[in-house]
């Protein structure tokens, strides 16, 4: 994916509005005059998805505390979500982007290598969304593991 299709700190986040795992609508306007976490993932129960949702839910009080919601973003449909949520025991909305088209407005799907090859895909992603709507972080192509103990250092939270 060239680096022109990814968003930077200064950009307009990219609305959108997308069901739960409940088929709630959710959108990112929802969010104004509030920081929020957006991450997007490649699949739920998966082992790095749900490595990466779970450190989510175990530091959301810290993130909440802070002034930071979070919202997670994967091309799998309500029903799945809804059974990774309740597998997992996540208390923040896990949002379906089943034709990928707002992972493809955040730059978050694309070419990505994938054990050595070039593939299309969903490009592990988290931003940063400031109270009015705007980039504040771009964090393309993150690990599962370690990832949100990093976004919690850059965040002083």
């Amino acid at each position: 994916m060239s680096e022109q299709n990814r968003l930077s700190v200064g950009d307009k986040a990219p609305e959108f509005s997308l069901p739960d795992a409940d088929g709630n609508t959710v959108s990112l306007s929802d969010y104004r005059g509030r920081s929020v976490v957006v991450y997007f993932y490649p699949a739920a129960s998966t082992p790095g998805c749900t490595r990466e949702a779970c450190d989510f839910r175990d530091n959301l009080a810290v993130f909440n505390d802070a002034g930071f919601d979070v919202v997670g973003i994967s091309p799998d449909a309500p029903t799945k979500l809804a059974k990774f949520r309740d597998a997992e025991g996540l208390t923040f909305p896990l949002l379906a982007d089943e034709d990928k088209s707002v992972m493809t407005a955040w730059g978050a799907f694309g070419e990505k290598k994938n054990y050595g090859r070039i593939v299309q895909g969903v490009i592990r992603s988290t931003f940063v969304v400031d109270a009015e709507g705007r980039i504040a972080q771009a964090l393309y192509n993150v690990k599962a593991t370690g990832h949100v103990d990093r976004l919690r250092k850059d965040l002083g939270v």
